[in-house]
């Protein structure tokens, strides 16, 4: 496979770990408030600002999948790698162990941690706010047995981190719960389309990524799948303050 092939479900997907990940909130599931546009938008980049406050520490164990199916071959790799995340010293990565194709662990997997390295170390260019985004209100439906609100989204310069398409935000505690996407512009002209399906999850009272998965199909015939497993979070959320006694 083409390297350049090989690249291609990786830039699109890492913005998501950063941008969408908001806390939540215990309340009884109810009927989406009718809220405007305006302030359902509002709501979620609150969230997300709250996330960046308040979520100090985690630490997970990600799996790693990727696929490449053309004419005549198949070829898989897998990569777990421990990532831990710290407000302040960031995001670090360990590879515990990879298998299958050499190609594709180099030219897919360890490219995949240094685009989200890069998209993280820039979040305010990639997160889902009205400076990158155009929002429209498609209408509601529940998810997951919980009432969310659906957005299109539509990016407002090219990046390749951004993405077009539909994301579901729940309509009590304004986290993006899943999305369906491509990228805004193609990184290759081989490349006929790349399509990106999310999904959250709610841990230790906060939502965070749970599976993301990418299919590009490329021009000349074939068609690679990433997909990352976000395994299980260890949150640490931020310390409560403590009141001085007098």
């Amino acid at each position: 496979m083409n390297s350049r092939q090989g690249r291609v479900p990786l830039l699109a997907v890492v913005f998501v770990c950063a941008a969408v990940s908001t806390p939540a909130q215990d309340q009884a599931s109810l009927p989406p408030a009718n809220l405007t546009l305006v302030q359902i938008v509002e709501q979620l980049q609150q969230h997300n600002q709250a996330r960046t406050d308040s979520l100090k520490q985690y630490k997970a164990l990600r799996h790693y999948d990727v696929e490449y199916r053309g004419f005549t071959a198949r070829i898989t790799a897998r990569m777990d790698v421990e990532v831990t995340y710290d407000a302040v010293a960031g995001k670090s990565f360990r590879i515990v162990s990879q298998s299958g194709s050499g190609v594709l662990c180099d030219k897919v997997l360890k490219r995949a941690l240094d685009s989200e390295r890069e998209a993280f170390q820039d979040k305010g260019s990639t997160a889902l706010t009205e400076a990158n985004y155009r929002f429209h209100l498609a209408g509601s439906e529940s998810v997951a047995g919980r009432p969310a609100y659906i957005l299109n989204v539509e990016p407002i310069r090219p990046n390749k981190f951004l993405v077009r398409g539909r994301i579901w935000v729940d309509a009590e505690e304004f986290a993006v719960v899943k999305m369906e996407t491509e990228p805004a512009a193609s990184p290759s002209f081989w490349i006929a389309r790349t399509l990106i399906h999310y999904t959250g999850v709610k841990t230790d009272g906060f939502w965070l990524p749970k599976q993301v998965r990418s299919e590009t199909r490329v021009r000349v015939g074939g068609t690679a799948v990433l997909t990352i497993d976000y395994g299980t979070y260890a949150v640490v959320p931020e310390a409560p303050t403590q009141t001085a006694a007098f």
